[in-house]
């Protein structure tokens, strides 16, 4: 073949080929129109039945490829209930947080705290009637009784 015929014969190839990517590219875009079909007015829908599907279960029974043995199915141990015994509810106590004095040089407070319908005045960490006074500040405090800790706040 002859230097031209040969550049002839590629262009035409190239040429091909872009025009098979541009009408796929431009075919994209376009999608053919859908055909509407109409169905007859007096057609009923007739649901199919649904087959239940079967149960299956994998049996686990084979040898273990690495120690070369096969593995003995365990069998579960059934069990008896135990019933739990209900937790006793400890009575809640009847605490108030009446109010506090502070001294002006010290950074020290002490709170006056009614347990029970007795009135204390109590310092941090100090403890009355099983109630411990963990924390307080000007409008609540912080006791502890019963192994519960509770915020109380200051009644007017």
């Amino acid at each position: 073949m002859k230097k031209k015929n040969k550049t002839y014969l590629l262009l035409a190839v190239v040429l091909g080929i872009w025009g098979v990517i541009i009408y796929q590219f431009v075919g994209a875009f376009n999608p053919p129109s859908e055909t509407v079909v109409e169905t007859p007015s007096d057609a009923v829908f007739i649901p199919q039945k649904v087959q239940e599907r079967e149960f299956f279960a994998l049996v686990l029974d084979y040898r273990d490829p690495f120690l070369g043995t096969a593995v003995a199915p365990k069998k579960k141990k059934s069990r008896p209930k135990k019933a739990r015994a209900p937790k006793k509810e400890v009575p809640r106590k009847s605490i108030q947080f009446t109010g506090f004095i502070q001294q002006k040089n010290t950074a020290q407070k002490i709170f006056f705290v009614t347990v029970e319908g007795q009135q204390r005045m109590m310092k941090v960490n100090d403890t009355f009637n099983e109630v411990k006074l963990v924390k307080g500040s000007e409008h609540t405090i912080r006791v502890k009784y019963n192994g519960k800790t509770e915020s109380i706040a200051r009644s007017k």
